[in-house]
């Protein structure tokens, strides 16, 4: 039996590993998304060029960037 236990603890670190790393990645791609937002949001309004692509760009790199939070956030859960 001692040699099941010993699998079953590397068997959760390991688990324990892996989410970890798949929560940091989901925020670091919230982090992109949220310097694209700003990227986008703020060049064009320095330009006096105004869209509405703009606009759909900024809102769906903020909705990505809730939900790439929200998402690592339940993992590490």
């Amino acid at each position: 039996m001692g040699n099941f236990t010993k699998q079953n603890e590397e068997r959760k670190e390991k688990d324990k590993v892996r989410r970890e790393k798949l929560a940091g990645y989901y925020f670091d791609l919230s982090k992109l998304s949220f310097a694209g937002i700003f990227v986008s949001v703020i060049i064009p309004i320095l330009t006096d060029e105004q869209n509405i692509r703009m606009w759909m760009a900024a809102i769906f790199g903020l909705v990505l960037t809730v939900l790439s939070a929200s998402l690592a956030n339940k993992i590490l859960k």
